[in-house]
């Protein structure tokens, strides 16, 4: 769900035509099934609630999805929720900014602010023995933060230098192009963390009517992965974010991106070398293609990172991402000073995917990674809960994240290969380095 194709420590996986699946978050390791575990759904004054139990340890991870994402604001306001989150760290109506800091210090918590495209988390880390005082401030900074004008503008000075120095770097540039470029004019087109326009233009009074319309329990999935009782869990939410408005929203997925022909956007800039990202429409979350366009784009990483890398030094980071969405795409990705020599291998690369069969030894192979990475991803109880409202979001239901692996083990060389010929193409290139080294004819091919 992230914005960005995968780091560079990744490539060196792709080597072997292997791919991370979703990246571990910080947090205590849970147990087996062997442990005694439990999972239970249930709503608390209108709070949808999954919690998963463990008692193998007593960390906690405690994740609100505040669902919508992107579809929840449009390019004048885009960054809003986060920001808002963000500056309700300076303090709320029942701790002031000092206390705030000193009492999370002191209980040895941290809360946690994720945009992503189809949510904002908001969560905490902890252990059961200081959960309900983290909980009081956790649920104070939702419902009741100042939102002092100083504040505003302490934070907001932050938060601009980092979206200026994200246009300075040449990888985040290309990747917040190419996504503009394939769902021009829709959700996905906008940054989840907001532009220099749209937060410049935010006021403490624009965070207000946000906080006050918008922060409503239907918006809201809690997962809970963790040592915490149900009885426990419903007493802490029914008197504090159990008295929000209900509110009328439901969680649908955006639309597709318009069909268009293959494009590119130059960004003319003189640099040691040159980055291309490339992004195409993959199928929505509830198709039987998903994971075999996971590992498609696998297996296209690893053979580019071989031909490309390994075998002509083309280059230092190549990779085709896998961009997990309620709407997946997939993408091309290479920095290189020769971009037509790596463009035309992957022209090369893509023709074998979507005219031949994978061997199904080395397929089992790739899946047995993907199982792998899966497990030990789900060794946090941040990262289980991430897999859990993932089910719930785009599947409609938590059980389907134990049912990843059989997912995985049911694509065949044959559904890959479909699945190589029916998305990968059409694909919208952003271009920034030096454009007169690129074949426009050869770069909107794809």
């Amino acid at each position: 769900m992230s914005r960005a194709p995968a780091g560079r420590a990744a490539c060196v996986a792709l080597a072997a035509a292997l791919s991370l699946a979703p990246g571990a978050v910080p947090g205590a390791r849970a147990q087996s099934a062997a442990n005694d575990t439990s999972t239970t759904v249930f709503d608390v004054s209108g709070v949808h609630v999954i919690l998963r139990r463990n008692t193998a340890n007593d960390v906690v991870a405690a994740n609100l999805y505040l669902i919508g994402g992107d579809q929840q604001v449009t390019s004048q306001n885009a960054g809003i929720e986060p920001f808002l989150l963000w500056v309700s760290e300076r303090g709320t109506k029942h701790y002031a900014r000092d206390v705030l800091r000193a009492k999370m210090a002191a209980l040895g918590s941290t809360i946690v602010v994720e945009p992503r495209d189809d949510w904002t988390m908001y969560g905490f880390r902890g252990v059961r023995d200081t959960f309900d005082s983290t909980w009081a401030i956790f649920a104070d900074r939702l419902m009741a933060p100042t939102l002092a004008t100083s504040d505003v503008e302490f934070v907001r000075a932050q938060v601009l230098s980092a979206v200026k120095q994200r246009n300075d770097s040449p990888d985040d540039l290309v990747q917040g192009l190419a996504d503009s470029l394939l769902f021009a004019g829709q959700p996905y087109s906008i940054p989840a963390t907001g532009s220099e326009q749209s937060l410049s233009s935010i006021t403490p009074a624009d965070l207000q009517k946000y906080r006050a319309t918008q922060m409503v329990t239907s918006r809201m999935l809690l997962v809970v992965v963790g040592n915490i009782e149900r009885a426990r869990l419903e007493k802490l939410i029914a008197p504090t974010i159990g008295t929000l408005p209900r509110g009328t929203y439901k969680w649908t997925p955006p639309p597709d991106p318009p069909a268009s022909p293959a494009s590119v956007m130059y960004v003319q800039r003189q640099l040691p070398t040159n980055y291309l990202l490339g992004y195409y429409a993959g199928p929505r979350s509830t198709s039987p293609d998903y994971q075999a366009l996971r590992i498609a784009t696998s297996v296209l990483s690893g053979r580019l990172f071989t031909e490309i890398r390994v075998r002509r030094n083309l280059t230092y980071d190549v990779s085709a991402p896998f961009i997990e969405r309620a709407i997946s795409s997939g993408g091309l990705y290479v920095t290189t000073v020769f971009p037509d020599s790596a463009l035309g291998i992957m022209r090369h690369e893509i023709l074998r995917m979507q005219t031949t069969l994978l061997d199904a030894e080395n397929l089992n192979v790739i899946v047995q990674q993907f199982i792998t990475e899966y497990y030990l991803n789900n060794e946090t109880d941040a990262e289980q809960a991430n897999q859990i409202a993932r089910a719930e979001l785009y599947g409609g239901d938590y059980r389907l994240a134990e049912k990843f692996v059989e997912q995985l083990r049911a694509v065949t060389p044959q559904d890959i290969r479909d699945a190589s010929r029916k998305y990968m193409r059409g694909t919208h290139f952003a271009y920034v380095g030096d454009s007169a080294k690129v074949s426009r004819a050869l770069i909107t091919s794809f």
